[in-house]
């Protein structure tokens, strides 16, 4: 496959292992609405946080949409815009590497940009994601106006997007919300968005699909004469759970299932993204002044109704969605109302001056942009994080002021290469790949004096053994099931003993260093 070659190539492919991992530091102040909703505000270099994100959300992100500098050789009130071709380039694969391991397996990366690199970034895009796993170059109509003093009226851009697997394996292409809503609604005002109701039964006979379903009311309904429900009993709880169930005439009515706008079979999303349909950067200008009274809205937002496009071909609710140039944060409030779970990346001020109050409103309940369409009525919430000291020192080694969690969350990744799921609460961080994984650290069993809790020992051994077999009891302490790896400050079991109980021991912090 053909390469990009530019000046500082090869030192700018391994430039990602270089960034250290940080801390990520919450700032209560600027934290809003529920604290555990998820969503996430990050201020700082995203090359940084995202690096800081991987031990935490490698392979869970559903959605990466980003909106990076085009490089149009001309200066943005809130960046720097004008970079050399070279410069643009370093800056943007380090932080296309990270991006795609942040990706779920079935996830997708969509990226704006306009024909200043454009097709540069294509090529890069090809080389990082893999060419087979290119979606859709998809056209966006972004002005209607004509400009008069170019050569050429640039009427479009162009938002190029990517899988993680090829596109007949992409499972998540769905339809995008049709300009013609009728039969749609919103009366219980879901967060999903309008919808219509559609009938729960199938033609024949099922014996797994004839059982009985109570309505709100108490009345007890049984399929129509000479049909079945239209799935399973399980799969009828599953609707129930997702708020996926309706029953007509106040109750009274055979349950049938909502159908959200854009979700009717059979449809994929075209190419072409009209401002009609989507929006122009004018509308999209016109959202930020109603938002921000001051008269200088950011300079280049993207249309709440084009996000709203991209996270409904891409995500379901509940999804967790990723911006890393979140600019005045239009992904972040767009998927806030969309039900859909975020992080957003800012470096400069406006992180505080225009991300943090937008979606304070957004929790508010504000009726601008998407919030109409998707029956938006507030709620929710975020934390407000700024980068903190690297996790390690300059020698890669962890730093003795790390907590548990935090030095769990890296063991486990350097090991496996996947984020933990832990809470701190046991030495035991799981198993994988048919190996166990434990770390003494920072007082963990509850002993905190120098050379105790933090030392391998048969009675730490013991605890580790008991914590296993609580989850996995098929680890046996007399033999072992499975090979364990131990993080601790030192071991004072024999090295035979440490060979007969299949332990694999590692010294901290000497034998944690930063996974590049």
């Amino acid at each position: 496959m053909p390469i990009l070659n530019w000046l500082t190539r090869d030192e700018d492919i391994r430039s990602a292992q270089r960034v250290p991992y940080r801390l990520l530091e919450e700032v209560p102040d600027l934290s809003a609405g529920e604290r555990d909703s998820g969503n996430m505000l990050i201020q700082g270099d995203n090359l940084d946080a995202l690096k800081a994100l991987l031990p935490f959300y490698s392979g869970r992100v559903k959605c990466v949409y980003i909106d990076p500098p085009y490089n149009t050789r001309s200066a943005f009130e809130h960046y720097d815009d004008n970079l050399e071709h070279t410069q643009w380039l370093a800056l943007m694969w380090p932080r296309l590497e990270i991006l795609r391991d942040l990706l779920a397996e079935d996830g997708s990366i969509w990226v704006s940009i306009d024909d200043n690199e454009g097709h540069y970034l294509k090529v890069i895009m090809d080389e990082v994601f893999g060419r087979r796993n290119f979606l859709a170059e998809v056209i966006w109509q972004k002005r209607t106006s004509r400009e008069n003093r170019a050569a050429i009226g640039q009427a479009h851009d162009t938002i190029l997007a990517y899988g993680k697997m090829p596109p007949i394996e992409w499972k998540a292409i769905r339809n995008p919300l049709s300009p013609n809503l009728n039969g749609f609604s919103n009366p219980d005002a879901d967060p999903r968005g309008p919808w219509r109701s559609i009938p729960f039964s199938a033609q024949g006979y099922r014996p797994n699909q004839m059982y009985v379903i109570e309505g709100p009311n108490g009345e007890r309904h049984e399929p129509p004469r000479g049909r079945c429900w239209g799935a399973t009993e399980e799969v009828f709880r599953r609707y129930e759970a997702e708020n996926r169930v309706y029953f007509p005439r106040n109750g009274a009515g055979r349950p049938r299932i909502k159908q959200f706008a854009g979700e009717e079979a059979g449809l994929v999303p075209m190419s072409l993204w009209l401002a009609e349909e989507v929006g122009t950067n004018e509308e999209s200008k016109r959202e930020i002044l109603r938002l921000f009274e001051d008269g200088s809205p950011f300079g280049t937002p993207k249309p709440e109704r084009l996000m709203q496009r991209i996270l409904h071909i891409a995500t379901n609710p509940g999804d967790l969605v990723l911006d890393s140039f979140l600019g005045s944060g239009t992904t972040a409030a767009v998927a806030h109302k969309m039900g859909r779970r975020y992080i957003g990346i800012e470096m400069g001020d406006h992180a505080v001056t225009h991300c943090v109050p937008r979606l304070r409103k957004v929790i508010d309940a504000e009726q601008g942009g998407v919030s109409s369409s998707v029956g938006w009525q507030g709620g929710g919430g975020f934390r407000f994080y700024r980068l903190g000291p690297p996790v390690f020192d300059a020698e890669g080694h962890i730093r003795q002021d790390i907590r548990f969690p935090i030095l769990a969350a890296h063991v486990w990744f350097s090991e496996t290469n996947r984020p933990w799921d832990g809470n701190g609460n046991s030495p035991f961080l799981g198993l994988h790949g048919g190996q166990a994984f434990a770390l003494l650290y920072n007082g963990i069993l509850g002993d905190k004096r120098p050379g105790a809790g933090n030392v391998l020992t048969r009675a730490t051994l013991a605890l580790i053994r008991d914590a296993i077999a609580q989850v996995h009891p098929n680890f046996a302490a007399e033999s072992p099931a499975y090979p364990l790896t131990i993080y601790g400050e030192q071991s004072r079991l024999t090295p035979a003993t440490l060979d007969r109980e299949r332990i694999t021991f590692k010294q901290t912090p000497y034998d944690i260093k930063a996974r590049a």
